[in-house]
Parts: structure tokens; C-alpha cells; sequence
């Protein structure tokens, strides 16, 4: 019998990776760079929001909580809290749950 033949399958759930993959705190800020000159005021707002929504998203998802119903106001800005940020508004919490809402 092959050796292949012997070794079993991972279950849908293991990981098929060799060794576990450490990580550190949820992530590390990228390098800022300016952003375009010209828009409206609004606009940078938005943006801006979207961006530190997408950060807590992350942060959220790496801290365990993947669906957009176990992520109260509190769960968000304590998230925030841990990777540094600023405390997110009650619009940026519902934009973070929208986040990951859309994304399954």
C-alpha cells in the first residue's frame, strides 16, 4: 500500500497548514500617505470612516467574532481601544457590521 494511501486527510475544519501561524496584535498600521487634494470636506470624512471600519472589521474578525450580530457598540470600541484607535461612533459601528454583513 502507498505511503499516501496511509497518511489521512485533515477534516474540513483542520488546517492543512504545516506549523500554526503566530500572530501578533491584529495588525500593524500601514505607512499614511496624503490623500488627493481638491475634494470636499464630506468626502474625506467618508473615506476616512471607511477606512478605520475596515481596520475594526479586521481587528474584529482576527479577535473571533465573525458575524455582524456579536458585534455590539461595546465590542467595537473596546476592539478599537486594543489596537488604538479612537472610539468609533455609533455610525462607524453600524458601517463595521454593514462590513461584515456583506462580506460572506
Amino acid at each position: 500500500m502507498p505511503a499516501a494511501a496511509l497518511k489521512q486527510k485533515p477534516l474540513p475544519t483542520q488546517s492543512t497548514a504545516e506549523r500554526p501561524v503566530l500572530l501578533d496584535l491584529p495588525y500593524r498600521p500601514v505607512e499614511k500617505s496624503p490623500l488627493p487634494a481638491g475634494r470636499p470636506r464630506e468626502w474625506y470624512v467618508t473615506h476616512n470612516r471607511r477606512l478605520k471600519a475596515m481596520r475594526l472589521a479586521i481587528a474584529l474578525l482576527d479577535s473571533g467574532v465573525y458575524l455582524p450580530n456579536q458585534a455590539r457598540n461595546e465590542t467595537i470600541r473596546s476592539a478599537a481601544e486594543t489596537i488604538g484607535v479612537h472610539p468609533p461612533s455609533d455610525t462607524t459601528c453600524h458601517m463595521v457590521r454593514a462590513l461584515m454583513r456583506y462580506s460572506r
